[in-house]
């Protein structure tokens, strides 16, 4: 993957993540907010905590930091996926962050 094509994927995530929040915000009593800043969506839940999301363009990855832990995700065959457990990176931050916000929150790429 040229380095072009790793940021094309990689912003049309970090795009989808603030997609969703705003969705999420619309559509439920979840009070979910996004902060785009640069290459890093922070997401702030109503309990305080976050999830940080970034982009790691040396690597060609999305790195996601979360109460569970810290994850990174390459992109495989049109898909963000865990480079240690190949988990999908939408399924993941949809059960991460239904955690921290006490709820079930779904985000997607689309």
């Amino acid at each position: 993957m040229t380095d072009l094509e790793y940021l094309d994927c990689a912003e049309a995530a970090l795009q989808a993540v603030e997609t969703a929040c705003d969705r999420i915000n619309d559509e439920s009593d979840a009070d979910v907010d996004n902060q785009r800043t640069g290459g890093m969506v922070t997401l702030t839940f109503g309990n305080r905590s976050q999830i940080i999301i970034n982009l790691q363009k040396p690597l060609q990855e999305i790195w996601l930091a979360a109460r569970a832990g810290g994850f990174h995700y390459k992109y495989v065959s049109g898909q963000w996926l865990d480079t240690k457990t190949a988990h999908e990176f939408f399924s993941d931050l949809s059960r991460y962050a239904s955690v921290q916000a006490g709820q079930t929150l779904l985000f997607s790429a689309v």
